[in-house]
């Protein structure tokens, strides 16, 4: 093991069993300014790691006498807040998710660019100095006690250590800026921005001037200079919400900006670096889209590096009541209004709606319920639920006429009692086999028994 010695504070391990990596690593880390130690073994590293206590480490994948992944967990049970950062000629997702889940910070690729080595010195240094002289934002909070709910804090705690992108998978509706949001406070860049865009809403001619920004007289209405979405996020976190809207086009250069960490505004001839920590989320298959060459496969791995799956809210259901209270609470306080209850059929009835929206068609639910209802107690007639599967909704306009029928309700009513019935039969009375036969829960199907005065 050899060290060269320099009088400053931070003070970097490398490990790798090629000596010229080594070597080279070394003398760009020295003429950065830092104190640089080098291991060509997993055991050389743990005597060096059981000696002194380094501000950010460099280890290869593949080692003599072991892998990578497990000299990460080891430096993380001795050194745990000393990030470290993986650097292998293996690159894969795979890889890189095995590194990521085991507490690396970040990866890097061989053969190893210094420009990308200096970028991720500077930004591990720079979060490890913010995570030890601030404290962390936690301001939101992620609502529930189901177990979806706990393994889902459990991922974003896990998550947030790391500085890789984040691909948040989830229906519309289900909270996944808000899981974007504890990802960034739970880190150690939650002293930094948190910009957050929605790709769809960005008009196509507008986009790279948002993204990366322009300079005055680049083009006409360009009468400033403007910094783009990567600039204002510097050395915090970008979200790009439903990235799965933007153009080939714009794939394209989101794609050379993130691999690059560098930005050039338009009409400019000089690259900006950028140091952020890239989230996006969609409500769209990205797997599918990628088929159907609607969205580039070299992107869908750079941004997929990890991905987390938001439940939707028929998947925690009983969640429902705790979120009604938080949300009729915080209404009734925005509004100044005494806060009214929320009646047995009431939650009975909310249980059993299948909430194509989740979260954000609950919020709507509960704030035109507080409007009807009479101040004291919400209903389940204020909360005005369909009873019904839209499925169903649609084959009955198409086969039925008006004139067929007396009343809408009592109509639809017998037809929904049919089809559940149809589904007892056909399941031999097994309620759970029929819930899952009709497309809806089980405490759906029980709610509906109730109702329909079933037996």
């Amino acid at each position: 093991m050899s060290d060269s010695a320099n009088n400053i504070k931070d003070h970097i391990l490398i490990i790798d069993d090629e000596p010229d990596i080594r070597e080279l690593l070394e003398l760009t880390l020295v003429q950065m300014g830092y104190l640089v130690s080098s291991a060509a073994t997993i055991s050389e590293a743990k005597d060096a790691i059981n000696q002194v206590s380094f501000s950010l480490c460099l280890t290869d994948m593949q080692l003599p006498d072991g892998n990578g992944i497990a000299l990460i967990k080891y430096i993380k049970q001795h050194q745990p807040l000393t990030p470290v950062a993986m650097i292998t000629a293996f690159s894969s997702v795979d890889t890189a998710t095995s590194a990521l889940k085991a507490g690396a910070f970040d990866f890097i690729s061989k053969p190893v660019k210094l420009q990308h080595i200096r970028d991720l010195v500077d930004s591990a240094l720079s979060v490890r100095h913010q995570n030890s002289h601030s404290k962390t934002n936690q301001t939101i909070e992620l609502l529930g006690s189901t177990k979806v709910i706990e393994d889902l804090r459990e991922t974003i705690t896990r998550v947030a250590r790391s500085q890789a992108p984040v691909f948040i998978n989830g229906e519309s509706g289900t909270g996944k800026e808000l899981v974007a949001r504890l990802i960034h406070n739970s880190g150690a860049r939650a002293g930094g921005p948190f910009v957050a865009i929605n790709c769809g809403a960005i008009p196509a001619e507008l986009m790279e001037s948002e993204f990366f920004g322009h300079k005055k007289g680049s083009f006409t209405g360009a009468s400033n200079d403007k910094a783009g979405l990567f600039e204002a996020a510097n050395g915090g976190t970008l979200f790009l919400d439903e990235i799965a809207d933007l153009p080939l086009s714009m794939q394209v250069k989101l794609l050379r900006a993130i691999q690059e960490k560098a930005v050039r505004r338009i009409g400019d001839n000089e690259e900006i670096n950028t140091d952020i920590r890239l989230l996006s989320a969609t409500h769209k298959n990205l797997g599918v889209e990628v088929e159907d060459e609607k969205f580039r496969q070299d992107l869908f791995y750079r941004i997929n590096v990890i991905q987390i799956d938001v439940p939707n809210l028929r998947n925690r259901a009983e969640d429902i009541p705790l979120l009604c209270s938080h949300i009729i609470k915080r209404l009734s306080k925005e509004w100044d209004l005494s806060m009214p209850e929320l009646s047995d059929d009431a939650i009975e009835a909310l249980h059993a709606y299948n909430f194509p929206g989740n979260v954000r068609e609950l919020e709507n639910i509960l704030e035109r319920a507080l409007t009807l209802s009479n101040g004291k107690k919400i209903t389940s007639q204020d909360l005005q639920l369909q009873s019904i599967i839209p499925s169903q909704k649609t084959a009955l306009i198409e086969k039925t006429s008006i004139d067929q029928i007396d009343s809408i309700e009592e109509y639809l009513e017998e037809i929904e009692k049919d089809l559940i019935n149809q589904a007892l039969e056909k399941t031999r009375w097994n309620k759970t086999k029929a819930a899952d036969l009709l497309g809806i829960s089980f405490r759906q199907l029980r709610y509906k028994l109730k109702r329909l005065n079933i037996d």
